[in-house]
């Protein structure tokens, strides 16, 4: 097999651990493959010379941009260097993008593909807190805000920082097999390979932080118990107020309604089950809240469009999936 070049451009404002996360996955793959030339990794800059990061790290590419010849995988991360390109830098990347076989953005480098014409008409994300301006820049682009990596063709983006090490790990399971992926994963501590349609928020993370205390209180009991009784109104008698006043007071000071909250905070527990033990789908649908496995399988198709024994077997290597009696499917 030959080794997979991959040239990562650096500039100056890079966000670095945009650099170092997928150069983590990458480098530590090939070995964990038995295949130590799996992947050769190249850094870049204009003229070679060092660049500074955002958080003040110098950097020191290994070339200059302009000696990169074909590559198989154009890596552009993020950084504060993108609000205002260097209109060089955005022509050499349109050029080595040409001629490489796959191309990819960790986080506002999103911004830099677009600026180099090669998002139009594609579908792309970046960190949700640049999703509106990066569709309001470039109306061309379909811009999904919700997932944490989209492919599109040779093309893929990803979202803020941590998923560049997820469209890395997505890129090794494609390259190398999902083992791999999954044992370079572990080897560098990640808590989640995630699927690119995952949310960029937990529920949790997306939801706000209730301003009174009895529906902070309301809030974590839900967490604590997904397996309970989690009806506007025995949630309601919780907080001491009447179902019609809790439903308003949650929705407005959490964001969303007590049901989709419940919701998502299900699902979230069910996928951690999934990917982390081996109990069985009828076994985990019941201490989640859900029932029976059916409605569990629903509410999986509906949220990551896959049910939930497909979604264990991304996740888990050949040897640690245990057939479940009752299936999953």
């Amino acid at each position: 097999m030959r080794a997979h070049s991959v040239v990562v451009v650096l500039y100056d404002g890079v966000q670095s651990l945009d650099v170092t996360g997928p150069v983590e996955v990458f480098a530590g793959a090939g070995a964990a493959a038995g295949r130590p030339g799996a992947y050769r990794v190249t850094t870049a800059s204009l003229g070679g010379g060092p660049v500074r990061g955002l958080s003040g790290l110098r950097l020191l590419p290994d070339t200059d941009l302009a000696d990169v010849g074909p590559v198989h995988t154009l890596l552009v991360p993020g950084g504060e260097g993108t609000e205002h390109p260097d209109g060089a830098l955005v022509a050499r990347i349109r050029e080595l993008a040409d001629r490489a076989e796959r191309v990819v953005s960790v986080c506002t480098g999103a911004f830099l593909l677009a600026e180099a014409g090669l998002l139009a008409g594609r579908r792309a994300t970046t960190h949700w807190a640049y999703c509106e301006a990066l569709a309001r820049r470039f109306p061309d682009i379909e811009v999904d805000p919700d997932p944490i990596h989209v492919r599109d063709g040779h093309i893929a983006t990803s979202a803020g920082v941590t998923a560049g090490i997820d469209l890395a790990l997505a890129l090794v399971e494609e390259d190398l097999g999902r083992d791999t992926a999954l044992l370079i994963a572990r080897r560098l501590v990640v808590f989640l390979r995630r699927p690119g349609n995952q949310a960029q928020f937990s529920t949790q993370l997306a939801a706000q932080v209730a301003a009174r205390q009895p529906l902070r209180e309301v809030q974590r009991w839900i967490a604590e118990h997904p397996e309970a009784d989690l009806s506007v109104e025995a949630l309601a008698g919780r907080s001491a107020l009447s179902p019609r006043h809790f439903a308003r007071a949650f929705a407005a000071e959490v964001g969303v309604t007590p049901g989709r909250y419940v919701d998502g905070v299900r699902l979230e527990a069910a996928r951690r089950l999934l990917e982390d033990t081996d109990d069985g789908i009828e076994e985990i649908s019941r201490s989640c809240g859900y029932g029976t496995p059916e409605a569990m399988r629903r509410a999986f198709v509906r949220t990551l469009a896959a049910p939930p024994a497909e979604y264990r077997r991304r996740f888990r290597s050949s040897s640690d999936v245990r057939t479940s009696p009752d299936g999953g499917h």
